[in-house]
């Protein structure tokens, strides 16, 4: 459980600092290095980035249940 974790968070990290890429710059470097937003590749991965939030959330809950 603890390498779903490390990767749900790392992928979490790379959807947050795409979209400050997006905001900042206008930029997505997702689209940049696996194609347009209609790539399957570009597709699985936020879907990836998207099922990593939800695991996060899991993580967020039962830390504030401690």
């Amino acid at each position: 459980m603890r390498v779903i974790k490390l990767i749900a968070l790392f992928l979490t990290i790379i959807g947050a600092l795409n979209w400050g890429l997006i905001g900042l710059f206008d930029f997505n470097l997702v689209e940049l290095i696996f194609g347009n937003t209609g790539s399957i590749l570009t597709r699985i991965v936020y879907i990836l980035v998207g099922i990593s939030g939800i695991i996060d959330l899991k993580i967020l809950f039962d830390y504030l249940e401690d």
